[in-house]
């Protein structure tokens, strides 16, 4: 006979899964010949698979992933991308986000480089890291908002302190002194505490002349370069025209 103050209580303590799991146990009459320790664990097993499923999930709402179902397993490797299938599934173990290291990510435009960085960020929440997905150009701006409406250093803590920070469109455009520093701000917080993954049209050798004032790029490239993985994306057709959509993947 089933306890129902018990299973009250389970609920009120906001077990769902272990009542759930004792309703369960009450209606099989077969789960009645496991002993005590055996159908105890049940319910216990039951109410954690629950809460990290719960927690993945917040971590992927709180990415802000572009492509929050993107997963380094549906990653096509079609030859011409050249992609080395070993380096990213080593990387997917999130390996170098302990390490505190970057990840580069090159290619055309629509060659599936946000894609990747996502699969990348989706592999990281499964690991029960914080990520944050952002284009930088929107990041630049953010952060020129926030100056002007005095929250500047709250909105720049949530970029500093994350475990992986997946800057999208990576100077895309040539930045200003301001963005320049901005930007020092970040990757200066960032370096040996945290990972970042860049994804860019262009090469890295382009990079400094993007940045502009000398002493700020070579301090920002400095912070990256030596701390990174890079990957490039190669192929003539890009993600895109093979899928037939108007978006990266």
């Amino acid at each position: 006979m089933m306890n129902k103050t018990t299973l009250n209580k389970l609920c009120e303590m906001k077990l769902s899964a272990m009542a759930d799991s004792y309703r369960l146990q009450i209606q099989d009459a077969s789960l009645g010949e496991l002993n005590f320790e055996e159908r105890f664990g049940l319910m216990v097993d039951a109410e954690w698979t629950r809460r990290k499923s719960n927690h993945l999930n917040r971590l992927i709402r709180k990415a802000s992933l572009h492509f929050h179902s993107a997963a380094v397993e549906d990653i096509e490797y079609h030859v011409d991308r050249k992609l080395d299938k070993t380096q990213i599934i080593r990387l997917a173990t999130c390996n170098y986000i302990g390490e505190c290291h970057n990840i580069i990510i090159l290619g055309a435009s629509g060659a599936g480089k946000t894609y990747l960085a996502c699969a990348f960020g989706v592999a990281a929440c499964r690991n029960f890291y914080t990520v944050k997905y952002v284009r930088l150009p929107e990041l630049l701006d953010e952060l020129a908002v926030a100056r002007g409406e005095g929250n500047y250093q709250t909105v720049m803590k949530q970029y500093k302190k994350v475990s992986l920070l997946i800057l999208d469109e990576w100077l895309l455009t040539s930045l200003t002194g301001a963005a320049a520093r901005d930007l020092l701000e970040i990757v200066e917080a960032r370096h040996k505490q945290g990972s970042t993954i860049f994804s860019s049209q262009f090469s890295p050798a382009g990079w400094h002349a993007k940045i502009g004032e000398d002493t700020l790029a070579d301090a920002i490239l400095d912070r990256i370069i030596h701390d990174s993985y890079t990957i490039f994306i190669d192929g003539q057709d890009s993600m895109r025209k093979r899928k037939g959509i108007a978006t990266e993947a």
